[in-house]
């Protein structure tokens, strides 16, 4: 195991939690393994690990990124990795709401979904339905 590799490994577990990286490497096939290593070794040795930007910040360009791709598969898992970084609810809506902006309504719409019911898995207190406003007169 390399250094980049381990160091990969220890932020994609303090990221994204044991829990998920234990089931993904689970998962691992001779056909997935070399995604699984490459994932590891580039997305979170060679960037994730990088001085310039703090992980709140890669976390709010991961949103965006995954919310103007369309990777609705992917976001859940990245609004989990947001709140364990510290985003607060109301910091990921800003995100999908600017990104709305960029990368159009109907990605921001389908992110905002996904982030919804994630975050009401995780029991955030932002993602429970408004009570209707009562008409004071």
């Amino acid at each position: 195991m390399t250094d980049r590799h381990q160091a990969g490994m220890n932020v994609r577990r303090e990221v994204l939690g044991d829990e998920h990286v234990d089931r993904a490497l689970a998962g691992t096939t001779e056909f997935t393994a070399p995604f699984q290593e490459y994932i590891t070794q580039a997305a979170w040795g060679s960037v994730w690990t990088r001085p310039g930007l703090d992980r709140r910040t890669r976390s709010c360009i991961t949103l965006a990124l995954l919310t103007a791709l369309r990777c609705e598969d992917e976001l859940a898992m990245h609004v989990r990795a947001a709140v364990q970084n510290g985003l607060s609810p109301e910091e990921i809506a800003e995100v999908l709401l600017h990104t709305a902006v960029y990368a159009g309504v109907p990605a921001a719409n389908s992110a905002f979904g996904v982030a919804n019911r994630t975050l009401g898995e995780l029991g955030e207190p932002a993602a429970r339905r408004r009570e209707p406003e009562q008409d004071p007169g």
